[in-house]
């Protein structure tokens, strides 16, 4: 995993549920490089989500290892964790997770004020990002008044401002029509060969699936390349 910006080894992960075990990974091995584009498809409850959520840190596994650039997670603090998490991921989900009181050009430029930059400084940074993918016109709206498209646009722009090394996305079209849902993706690509970023998504659409770089499906647990 030396070279890979995200990977993981032997991951398995078990729930306790009163006197029941339930295992939802077995020794997941997964390597990404700087500006690949992965897919992991797969059953509704076989595991995806569980193994994103592992993969950035906010649960540890049950056995295994996940390194982010180099970084061990079982290693940190959740303290230290978390600010991996800023320097280093974006996250993009199925809901976009805005905050509705804020405008979209404060929600994208929130990293960056809790990374400690200035707030002139990330407010220009966002406006420039929200400009470049068609939002130049709705910087002051806030959530309610963005189209489903919208938000989910505003969503990844937040994603994405810190230039993050990789970016894991849970079904990050799966709440929008198909048009929107391609615009979106499009949008997600064209991102990620600019910036660099790799990009980890779950989906359950394989046509957005076939257009990434490598394929994985999980099945009982396993990680399979597809």
């Amino acid at each position: 995993m030396s070279n890979a910006v995200l990977g993981c080894s032997q991951l398995s992960m078990v729930y306790t549920e009163g006197p029941a075990e339930v295992t939802v990974l077995r020794s997941v091995e997964l390597s990404v490089a700087r500006g690949e584009r992965v897919a992991i498809i797969g059953a509704s409850g076989s595991g995806k989500s569980t193994l994103l959520h592992l993969l950035a840190g906010l649960e540890l596994a049950t056995q295994g290892r996940v390194s982010v650039d180099g970084q061990d997670l079982s290693k940190l603090s959740d303290k230290a964790r978390g600010l991996l998490r800023n320097q280093c991921m974006g996250f993009v989900y199925q809901f976009h997770h805005l905050l509705p009181e804020f405008s979209a050009v404060e929600n994208v430029a929130m990293p960056l004020l809790i990374r400690g930059e200035s707030q002139d400084t990330a407010y220009a940074q966002a406006r420039k990002l929200l400009s470049t993918i068609g939002l130049g016109e709705r910087l002051e709206h806030r959530p309610v008044e963005l189209s489903g498209g919208e938000r989910q646009r505003c969503a990844i722009a937040r994603a994405l401002i810190t230039e993050p090394s990789v970016v894991l996305a849970d079904e990050p079209t799966g709440n929008l029509d198909e048009g929107t849902a391609d615009a979106v993706f499009e949008m997600l690509l064209e991102l990620n060969q600019r910036v660099g970023t790799a990009l980890v998504m779950v989906t359950h659409d394989s046509r957005l699936a076939a257009r990434m770089d490598k394929v994985y499906r999980l099945e009982a647990g396993v990680l399979k390349h597809d």
